[in-house]
């Protein structure tokens, strides 16, 4: 697997997911750098809260191409749909699409937490599955308005749905999903523990927060 035209593919996923959609758009367009008021990530939560609906709306919607496009490189490749070797390859440039949202190389390498980016990775390795967890996070989210918890309790249902109704059997499949679980988990350890102390803030992603007021459950960006 490890080859030239594979390290290629895997670094322009890694550029594609470095693409600073959110510090761009606030910089540009609004004179702002998200990264300086709310969460201080610089993703699609925070730009809601700082900038407002359309920027937060257009930061998603690319944040989730970006991994989208980044796991299409796949296709583009030697190996065959729905084989191990092509779902390997698969998680490896989501990976490294992940990794550039994350540590962006054109934004001084502080970017977001990359839940969108997850999302779009999600979404072209088992996109039913990943159906699954956008209605569990929306059921969540309408209910309690906590951004946090229905990221968290969405990572939770992705290797449930994988492993137990979609019965994967590519082991790097089952691993990845897992690790998704516990990776969304390790990062909001914060949202954990203010959601136990009920010190949480509830999220309205469509009120602009110009100020940059600190409202912590925007962690998940």
């Amino acid at each position: 697997m490890i080859s030239i035209p594979n390290i290629v593919g895997v670094l322009i996923a890694y550029l594609l997911g470095s693409v600073a959609t959110a510090v761009w758009i606030g910089q540009y367009f609004y004179g702002v750098d998200v990264r300086e008021y709310g969460s201080g990530n610089a993703g699609a939560t925070n730009t809601f809260r700082v900038i407002g609906k359309k920027a937060g709306i257009a930061v998603l919607i690319i944040d989730a191409l970006k991994g989208w496009l980044g796991v299409g490189i796949a296709w583009l490749g030697t190996y065959k749909p729905g084989t191990e070797q092509f779902v390997n390859f698969q998680l490896v440039l989501g990976i490294g699409a992940l990794v550039g949202h994350i540590f962006p190389l054109y934004a001084g390498f502080r970017g977001g937490k990359g839940i969108a980016t997850l999302l779009g990775i999600v979404l072209a390795v088992h996109p039913w599955a990943a159906l699954w967890c956008i209605g569990v996070f929306l059921i969540v989210f309408i209910i309690s308005r906590y951004v946090s918890l229905g990221s968290m309790i969405a990572a939770i249902t992705f290797p449930i749905v994988v492993i137990f109704v979609y019965k994967a059997v590519i082991p790097s499949l089952v691993i990845f999903s897992l690790l998704i679980a516990v990776l969304v988990l390790m990062t909001h350890q914060k949202n954990i523990e203010r959601l136990l102390r009920r010190e949480e803030s509830r999220a309205n992603l469509f009120k602009r927060n110009p100020q940059g007021e600190q409202e912590d459950d925007a962690d998940e960006d």
